[in-house]
């Protein structure tokens, strides 16, 4: 299969000028305009006939698309070696948000104690993409059943001035607020976030639906 070709023949101009106003710093000639529900179900097509590793080991790829189609098939792989692997020879070409967020690997479910210690590598990385998918990882994973008070200080160490990495900062920390309100509010309280992150994890939070408008006026109060 020519999967290049084949992302070719799924391109749609309208939305690849959509997709590049979204993903700033990319040239908007990277943007073919496949819509993610094309490239899910050509992911289910690549792995059927069984070309998924050639196309995971042929970095780096040309199109913007190409690298949503690569996130979408690591989703996809059920052991966590393997899965692991192709996540760290993948993250040095990530880019932007949307390719480093498509990334949800199915590998990942019931395998936390190894995840903890993934997560911890990625977050202590120096590049953008690798900060924003470990600490993705940790909201997505250690929010519910296995949240301990002490994972909510791993993003509160991480000081930077790339908007990427401190909006899912702010993030990670309005989710915290909506799933673990108690452990979570002393770090507004105490001033603890810097004053962007700070301020833009109040805004989020007061977005959700899951945050009861009691805490939405409390958190209004304790803005810098």
């Amino acid at each position: 299969m020519n999967i290049q070709k084949r992302l070719l023949e799924l391109s749609d101009e309208k939305n690849a000028d959509f997709s590049a106003k979204l993903t700033p710093g990319i040239d908007r000639e990277k943007f073919l305009g496949v819509r993610i529900p094309a490239s899910r179900k050509l992911a289910k097509e690549i792995i059927k006939e069984n070309e998924h590793k050639d196309f995971l080991n042929s970095l780096p790829h040309k199109y913007y698309d190409e690298n949503i189609l690569h996130s979408i098939l690591i989703s996809e792989i059920k052991d966590y070696d393997e899965c692991i692997k192709y996540i760290d020879e993948f993250l040095p070409y990530v880019d932007n948000w949307a390719v480093c967020d498509t990334m949800s690997p199915k590998a990942f479910k019931n395998k936390h104690e190894r995840l903890m210690n993934d997560i911890l590598r990625w977050v202590d990385s120096d590049q953008t993409y690798t900060i924003r998918f470990g600490l993705k990882i940790l909201m997505a994973h250690f929010l519910d059943n296995d949240f301990k008070k002490e994972y909510l200080k791993i993003p509160a160490k991480i000081k930077s001035d790339e908007y990427y990495i401190n909006m899912m900062i702010a993030w990670f920390y309005a989710t915290a607020l909506a799933k673990q309100w108690d452990s979570t509010i002393v770090y507004i309280e105490n001033g603890v976030l810097d004053k962007w992150v700070h301020n833009k994890t109040i805004q989020k939070a007061r977005e959700s639906y899951r945050i009861t408008a009691k805490q939405k006026e409390y958190l209004k109060s304790l803005k810098k």
